[in-house]
């Protein structure tokens, strides 16, 4: 099974967002249009030897995974849940495929089961989103958010850091949107350069620049000290595969990159949260007590 997006398929533009190889995120040995059920036996096998997993949680990652009829997609995700082993969902998307029906569904199984929503946002500036072809703007991730908060579902959010044409103030500005929207979760990217996709010409055009690490990760150290503390940081840079990565070289390498974060976090003596916490904002706690143990396939 495999979606696809409204910006590929013509609905609001074609071809996609500029920075988009759908193979950045997809295991190499993955077959397309195979069955969830075929994906997930897959996917579970080289979990459970890597990780010694025994509990997962389905991952609908690739395109937008809700760019469907909600009766094909639940007969999608509870063929994922009726998978051994499977505790939960995540599902990924774009603000804008999120109908009033979708969401009911969605937030329907999130009574059954633990379920992440992710939503797309790449960058809070519409000229940006404009640029990277989207297809949407910010009013449509707020939409989508306000509405599933009131459905009381979790709800991550995608943000790259480093497009050329934003300064860095108006990156850090971003995560005044996702205190005041009360975001739950948060998936950092570095923009990073893959083969066959429109950023690559531009890259091999000289016409964008991309973060140094040393740049990359003080960003990341103050963007964090801004974020609301109880804010579940998913993922701290983005990485795909070697034999499809352009640029940067250190991109590739994410242990390097965490441990950099790790290690700015102490020379500074700072935290998530610090610079929130001294603006006098009160803070309310999640239980994150339910979150299985286990890994995403």
């Amino acid at each position: 099974m495999e979606f696809t997006c409204p910006n590929r398929d013509g609905t609001v533009a074609v071809g996609g967002c500029i920075y988009c190889n759908n193979a950045s995120h997809t295991a190499q040995d993955y077959l397309p249009r195979t069955s969830v059920t075929a994906q997930l036996e897959k996917g579970a096998q080289a979990v459970s030897r890597r990780h010694k997993a025994e509990k997962f949680i389905a991952y609908f990652q690739s395109y937008t995974n809700t760019y469907d009829s909600p009766a094909k997609l639940e007969k999608l995700y509870r063929e994922a849940l009726d998978f051994p082993g499977v505790v939960g969902l995540a599902i990924a998307t774009r603000p804008d495929c999120l109908p009033e029906d979708t969401l009911d569904l969605i937030s329907g199984l999130s009574k059954e089961t633990y379920l992440w929503l992710e939503l797309g946002l790449e960058s809070m500036q519409d000229r940006t989103l404009t640029w990277v072809n989207r297809g949407h703007g910010l009013s449509a991730y707020i939409d989508a958010v306000e509405r599933a908060k009131g459905r009381n579902l979790r709800v991550c959010t995608h943000l790259i850091l480093g497009f050329p044409n934003e300064s860095r103030e108006e990156m850090l500005a971003t995560s005044e949107l996702f205190n005041r929207l009360d975001i739950d979760g948060l998936k950092l990217h570095n923009l990073h350069v893959i083969k066959n996709t429109v950023l690559e010409r531009l890259y091999r055009r000289g016409e964008i620049r991309l973060f140094t690490r040393d740049e990359y990760v003080g960003l990341v150290v103050d963007f964090l000290e801004r974020l609301n503390p109880n804010m579940i940081i998913h993922r701290l840079s983005g990485e795909t595969y070697r034999a499809i990565t352009v640029a940067p070289e250190w991109s590739i390498d994410k242990i390097g990159v965490h441990n950099a974060i790790t290690k700015a976090l102490e020379n500074r003596d700072t935290w998530q949260g610090r610079l929130y916490l001294r603006q006098g904002r009160s803070s309310s706690e999640r239980d994150t007590s339910s979150c299985p143990e286990g890994a995403a396939i």
